[in-house]
Parts: C-alpha cells; structure tokens; sequence
C-alpha cells in the first residue's frame, strides 16, 4: 500500500551522513549507507541544503580527492529521493540567530542554516553523525538505529 506524500517521514540528512558514505575508511560507512537506503526503501522524503553540498564537497575534496568529491555531490544532487533545499535569506537570517543565541554551542553556520530550514519545512528528524542536531532539540536517527 502507497502512503500519500503527506503521511511520509520527512528526514534531514546532514554533512557527517554523506560523509559516512563517502568515506570507505570510515567505520560506519555500510551502516550508514543502510540505514539511507532503509529510508528510500520506506519511502522516506529526504532533504539536504546547498550549504550541506558546499561542506560535503570541501570535505572530501580536502580529506580524499577532488573527483571522488564531484562524484559524491553529483550523485546527491541528481538523486531522486533527495531534495536539495537553497538556503534563503530568511534562512540565514534566521541562522546567525541561532549561533549567536546558542553562544554555549559550536554550532557552524552550515548547522545553523540546517536548523533554520529544518524549522521552516517542519522537519523534525535528522539524519546525522555528529551531536549538534540533538543538541538543538531534534530527533536524530542514528547509524545504529536501523537495527
């Protein structure tokens, strides 16, 4: 049975996810490659931003290769089950917000942008590697929570 649009799990997927993927030498790479596909598979609508490509791509680029880094980003931003949100003004706006609000945290402004537009699409679960999104108040899914 097809669940309407609406009804889906609406999912952040941020840096140190992709990144996970990326990465062979990373310890959680076929585990977070799982749990991605478990949320295609579950039909789970899943959104990134242009901030998010700009990080991943500087990441790999600066810790693997270039091409491995264009290849990467091609592959995200031509997936039919990711959307790539563009980061808007209010966004940012938004964003310096938060990093000057949460002065106690070491949150980038990639995560800040994540965050603001998390908030104005009404995401609620990130997919993520690292702890700022917990730390902001959002449900994170985790590598180990695929079972």
């Amino acid at each position: 049975m097809t669940r309407s649009t609406s009804h889906r799990q609406r999912v952040f997927v941020d840096t140190s996810a992709f990144f996970a993927m990326a990465d062979y030498r990373d310890r959680q790479t076929s585990q977070a490659t799982a749990l991605l596909e478990h949320l295609i598979s579950e039909r789970s609508r899943l959104f990134t931003t242009n901030f998010v490509l700009a990080e991943l791509h500087a990441l790999i680029v600066a810790r693997m290769h270039r091409d491995i880094a264009l290849s990467v980003a091609q592959r995200v931003r031509q997936s039919p089950s990711i959307t790539v949100i563009r980061a808007e003004a209010v966004d940012e706006r938004r964003a310096w917000e938060i990093i000057e609000r949460y002065d106690d945290k070491l949150f980038s402004l990639t995560d800040a942008i994540s965050f603001a537009v998390m908030e104005r699409l009404q995401i609620s679960h990130a997919f993520s590697l690292d702890d700022d999104f917990r730390q902001f108040g959002w449900i994170v899914l985790r590598v180990d929570d695929n079972g």
